[in-house]
């Protein structure tokens, strides 16, 4: 053995480093924990089966070039490990294959990564920075031996055969419902389970899966679905059933607003006065939940334009923005309306200028339609009051009816705002991005209520229905100590569900409104708006329900698999009753849980299936 440690010394340090890297980051960072002992076991010996495997290919080179072998191995697996330390801290998941694809496109981590980057990051490279300079002073030091496989095939069936064992030990653990677990992203089960970098060789197996699932499906998979969805489908409200009929729709997207600001203070002062105004008059959905995946804003769009959920790795409007939908811009052109999208960004973004063609906008306005300078810039773009401002010239030469939709850029993280463009001051918290978050907030309500004003003048405000909707999660995990500080409560697993809260207003000139409590989420919005429109659901392929229907069921599924009903709220492995918070036993939720795996596994279906294909669209 002590030969063995003195021929391989590099080896064998890399392999340390490494391990103990992984397992402090993915405990204290990606703040993955384990129920039990074997849960703990293979969560501790995960990463070393992709290692041992990785680095048994460098025994098998001479020395000057396995040292480079394994120091840029090591390299690489720290940069992976350090991107998604970074990509966590704000958004409280893991980088995905199909985000990689995505490349420029997925800004959110991009055109923030200063604000996300802390100075004790150096301590992930601290060892990379110590092998570079032996490497370069006294690679003698770092000793390597060359083991040809013919010669050692007992020490290379060693290696392997560990890592298989401990692969074979996180299959122990596994799921009730594996098939819908695929289409899931639990991210702690699957660092728990398979470990950081063997997550990346599920994830390559899964995509390779998605990508052909075309290919091999067939029609008769609707049969299942349809007798999902027939299952939970609840009647449209027949009272409301074309009160808006033939009237513009405009739907605004909210940035990164959540519910926890609407009715709420800071210093004194309302932080969106003016959607508190416009609730008073308006249908107002306090239970509505943010079942955005990692696609964000563009998810948001899906959901709200075709009623499925949004895939769980990456983006659909990259990964399937060529599949055939039944979306709502495509109903309401073939009803006579003008479908149109405004949104001041570069029109590849998120790929929207091949899907919104295909979701059947006429028009997109994007960036190069507004004059967009320094002054009236600031973080991601136009400022939403210029936004708003410059989009009216565009609006007033509509044909009615029009569906126009609208998203706004200013409270955007990292939330940066110029001093004078403060309505409210920031608030005094130890979490700057909180702080700074409260005016962005109010400045896009501020943005808002003029852009309001100008639709009066316009004399488009008493035949419009406008749809205002939070487009997800605003304040990521890590500042829930700040959180819980300024809304007075601890913020636990229960608490940080609800806070994935975000506001949805209907608003209906001449409709006095009111509030719904109905447990829902963005795949209710599409068969809402086309009941109030008086246009029939079927034969549109939706998964959500009309907000209004009498008999809806109090049911919502978040992208991550978390699910909240009337009577229990399923998150981090965990049943608790609803509105006592006391946690009960996991067999309550095992009814809602295998239907929030089966809805998020069936929309899965038919997006990486490209189902609806097989349905004469053109009929619909």
């Amino acid at each position: 053995m002590k030969e063995f440690i003195k021929n391989h010394r590099f080896v064998l340090i890399c392999l340390l480093t490494l391990w103990v890297k992984t397992f402090i980051v993915s405990t204290f960072i990606f703040q993955v924990s384990t129920a039990d002992m074997l849960e703990t076991v293979i969560f501790i010996l995960n990463p070393l089966s992709f290692i041992l495997i990785l680095f048994s290919f460098g025994l098998l080179m001479k020395p000057g070039v396995q040292r480079w072998y394994l120091f840029i191995c090591t390299l690489l697996l720290s940069i992976v490990l350090y991107s998604n330390a970074v990509y966590f801290r704000e958004f409280t998941d893991i980088i995905t294959l199909p985000m990689l694809v995505m490349g420029g496109n997925a800004g959110d981590l991009s055109t923030s990564v200063f604000e996300l980057i802390q100075w004790y990051d150096v301590l992930f490279f601290l060892d990379i920075l110590v092998f570079a300079v032996l490497l370069w002073k006294k690679p003698a030091l770092l000793t390597v031996t060359q083991l040809p496989l013919r010669k050692n095939k007992k020490v290379y069936g060693g290696l392997i055969g560990a890592a298989l064992v401990v692969i074979g030990l996180s299959q122990l653990d596994q799921p009730e419902n594996p098939e819908t677990m695929t289409h899931t992203f639990d991210r702690e089960g699957l660092i728990q389970r398979y470990g950081l970098y063997n997550f990346y060789v599920y994830d390559a197996v899964i995509h390779t899966r998605t990508a052909a699932q075309a290919i091999f499906s067939e029609e008769d998979e609707w049969n299942d679905i349809n007798e999902h969805r027939a299952a939970y489908r609840a009647l449209p409200n027949s009272e409301m059933h074309g009160i808006a009929r033939d009237k513009n729709v405009v739907v605004i997207s909210l940035e990164s607003i959540e519910s926890f600001v609407i009715g709420e203070t800071a210093g004194g002062e309302e932080i969106t006065p003016y959607l508190n105004e416009l609730i008073e008059e308006s249908y107002y959905f306090p239970n509505f939940y943010d079942q955005t995946g990692q696609g964000k804003t563009s998810d948001a769009e899906f959901m709200i334009n075709n009623s499925l959920y949004p895939v769980g790795r990456g983006a659909v409007f990259h990964t399937h923005s060529e599949n055939e939908y039944t979306s709502l811009p495509n109903t309401l052109r073939r009803a006579g309306y003008e479908t149109v999208s405004f949104h001041a960004n570069d029109r590849t973004f998120y790929n929207r200028d091949v899907m919104y063609e295909n979701l059947g906008y006429d028009y997109y306005y994007s960036g190069s339609y507004f004059d967009i300078t320094e002054e009236n810039s600031v973080g991601w773009g136009l400022k939403d009051i210029d936004f708003f401002r410059q989009s009216m010239d565009y609006v007033e030469e509509l044909s009615e009816p029009f569906y126009a939709t609208f998203l706004t850029l200013t409270n955007h993280f990292p939330y940066e705002l110029d001093e004078e463009d403060h309505f409210i001051d920031p608030l005094d918290s130890e979490s700057e991005i909180l702080s700074r978050y409260i005016p962005t907030v109010r400045y896009t309500d501020e943005a808002v209520r003029l852009f309001m004003e100008d639709m009066k003048e316009a004399g488009l405000y008493e035949d419009t229905v406008f749809v205002m909707y939070g487009d997800h999660y605003g304040i990521a995990e890590s500042h829930n100590d700040a959180m819980g500080e300024f809304l007075g409560k601890d913020i636990d697993p229960y608490e940080n569900v609800q806070l994935a809260r975000v506001p949805l207003i209907i608003h209906i000139p001449g409709q006095e409104g009111e509030e719904v409590e109905t447990i829902s989420g963005k795949v209710d919005v599409m068969p809402t708006l086309l009941n109030l429109l008086g246009i029939p659901e079927h034969p549109r392929v939706m998964f959500g329900s009309d907000l209004f229907a009498q008999f809806r069921e109090n049911f919502v599924v978040l992208r991550n698999g978390d699910i909240v009903t009337d009577e229990y709220m399923y998150t981090a492995n965990t049943c608790y009753e609803r509105g006592s918070k006391q946690i009960v036993h996991e067999e309550a939720c095992s009814p809602i849980r295998d239907r929030g795996e089966w809805e998020l596994f069936y929309s899965d279906s038919i997006i990486f299936g490209d189902l609806i294909r097989f349905r004469d669209v053109d009929d619909m």
